[in-house]
């Protein structure tokens, strides 16, 4: 009676398999650990996006506001006012952020009644992290600008010239190399100018950031 033998598989034909076995369980763990580190990296970059590099809102604020010049003239027949004015202007704007700002180019404006009657421009520039950035700003009134309101007669007349200032700061902020946040900081000031003392009288100043 005849056995039936099983077939054997050779030797080296075991010991390439187990080779491959071994070299795919290492190409599994290698991408595994890969795919960890990648998404540790992410946990942490979101954390710290979310804690230490938070983007945070600018803080603007107006020192002073002090009359530099000052000129008016007015005539009766035909009713006319003459005026030269030049405000000083002191703000502050504070970087409250672990990363530098760069803003664009801007101005400050000046307003008679909703009306432009001054503007002086802002160069572009940059806040360094938790630093505060001081402008020094001369705004002067566009004589010509008035000659065609008949209001600023009357405010002239009565002593007290209602005046506001505007100004705008927009830029952004690079977290971690990575994301752009862009920022804006506006501040704004209500104030009447007292004609017969030449100085500044009810200064009511607005402020508004955001992210």
């Amino acid at each position: 009676m005849d056995v039936e033998k099983k077939d054997e598989q050779p030797l080296t034909t075991i010991v390439a398999d187990d080779k491959h076995r071994r070299k795919r369980k290492r190409r599994r763990c290698i991408c595994l650990s890969v795919i960890a580190v990648i998404v540790l990296l992410a946990l942490i970059i979101l954390i710290l996006a979310l804690t230490v590099f938070k983007a945070k809102k600018p803080v603007t604020s107006v020192n002073s506001i002090a009359i530099s010049d000052f000129d008016v003239s007015v005539n009766l027949l035909p009713p006319r006012v003459s005026l030269n004015i030049s405000l000083d202007l002191d703000i502050s704007i504070k970087n409250p952020n672990k990363v530098g700002v760069k803003y664009r180019n801007s101005s400050a404006i000046l307003l008679y009644k909703d009306k432009d009657i001054g503007e002086v421009p802002i160069p572009a520039g940059e806040i360094g992290s938790d630093d505060t950035k001081r402008l020094n700003l001369t705004l002067t009134v566009f004589a010509d600008r008035l000659l065609t309101n008949f209001d600023v007669y009357s405010d002239v007349i009565s002593g007290s010239l209602p005046v506001s200032t505007y100004t705008k700061i927009s830029g952004k902020a690079r977290i971690l190399n990575m994301f752009n946040i862009h920022i804006s900081s506006v501040s704004s000031c209500d104030l009447n100018i007292d004609i017969s003392n030449r100085r500044i009288s009810n200064q009511t100043c607005h402020y508004k950031n955001r992210l």
